[in-house]
């Protein structure tokens, strides 16, 4: 079957052509997918996709002109895929629900350390020969409290490493796994009262009309002045202009952010000569108590290994018979 891989980069090309062992032929292309990019598809049975490739109507409709049959993503999120205009078309999604739980949690607590203990400012002054401890306090994780919102796969991770560090965790979840939470000594609780009663808040559940912006205005402004907010899981969690005007009034201690609400285009993307033409991101990029890595979270060997088992393994399926896609399929 020939395979229309749009925005692929060098991490994942390595991954999937060892998965797919020749199985099927890979037409790799670093173009995102959009209405002005679908025509590449052109002649491809199924094409394969990424976080901030565009499938909306007029993109799958277009590829179902082209006799793309199979679109199977390369990610668990599928936010960014109209379903609806999907199965109007006749296509098939296909997505990776799960790939590597540890490889996002452990993203999670490492943008928090190094936020929390200066570690990226405290490298780049020992480069310049300053090796000053003015600016670089930190404080013990040890006995904080730690606020997981979503306690799916990723967020149980998160909360098991936190709980390691000794710290108190409460959760909130819309289906809470309440055996999980006795054995692991965590407590769920509403989603206010973990507002109000966190040290640090991580971000891991899905994006969806229910979620978008639940990190609103009035959502810190119920936060501690001190709180760290932490998201690993989609941009369009949090209201950037809200989380700009609450870190230009001081109202909460600082953000780790992996991903950004506007970031097709920009992440991903080498803009060292360009530069961002993107004033929210480039306002967040200015504050000292602002953490970002460019969408990394799941970019581990073992991640990159079990996506591109996945994604070739439900494509070798559906050529031998849609019917038998398992679990993988959203439509």
């Amino acid at each position: 079957m020939i395979v229309s891989v749009f925005d692929s980069h060098t991490f994942d090309r390595v991954a999937l052509d060892e998965a797919n062992k020749g199985k099927h032929e890979l037409r790799f292309l670093p173009t995102r997918l959009s209405l002005a990019t679908a025509d590449l598809a052109k002649g491809s049975a199924a094409i394969c996709c990424f976080v901030n490739d565009c499938l909306n109507e007029a993109v799958l409709t277009r590829l179902k002109e082209l006799g793309v049959k199979l679109v199977a993503l390369r990610s668990a999120g599928f936010n960014h895929v109209d379903l609806t205009a999907a199965k109007k078309n006749g296509l098939r999604v296909t997505r990776v629900p799960e790939y590597s739980p540890y490889a996002v949690a452990e993203h999670a607590v490492a943008l928090l350390l190094d936020f929390n203990r200066k570690i990226s400012k405290a490298h780049n002054r020992v480069r310049d020969m300053n090796f000053s401890l003015d600016g670089l306090v930190g404080f013990d994780l040890h006995g904080k409290t730690v606020g997981v919102v979503g306690t799916g796969k990723i967020g149980q991770v998160f909360a098991q490493i936190m709980r390691g560090f000794g710290c108190n965790v409460l959760c909130f979840d819309l289906q809470p796994n309440e055996q999980w939470a006795k054995d692991n000594k965590v407590q769920y609780c509403d989603l206010k009262t973990l507002f109000k009663s966190s040290d640090i808040v991580s971000l891991h559940i899905p994006l969806n009309e229910k979620t978008k912006h639940i990190i609103s205005e009035d959502a810190l402004s119920m936060m501690k002045k001190s709180v760290v907010l932490i998201n690993t899981g989609r941009g369009g969690l949090i209201d950037s202009k809200a989380l700009i005007k609450s870190l230009k009034q001081k109202r909460i201690g600082g953000a780790c952010l992996d991903v950004y609400e506007e970031e097709e285009g920009v992440f991903f993307c080498d803009l060292s000569e360009s530069g961002v033409n993107d004033d929210t991101l480039a306002r967040l990029l200015t504050f000292p108590n602002v953490s970002i890595t460019a969408h990394q979270a799941f970019l581990t060997h073992e991640a990159l290994k079990n996506i591109a088992e996945t994604t070739l393994s439900s494509i070798t399926t559906f050529e031998k018979g849609a019917s038998l896609l398992p679990a993988v399929t959203l439509c």
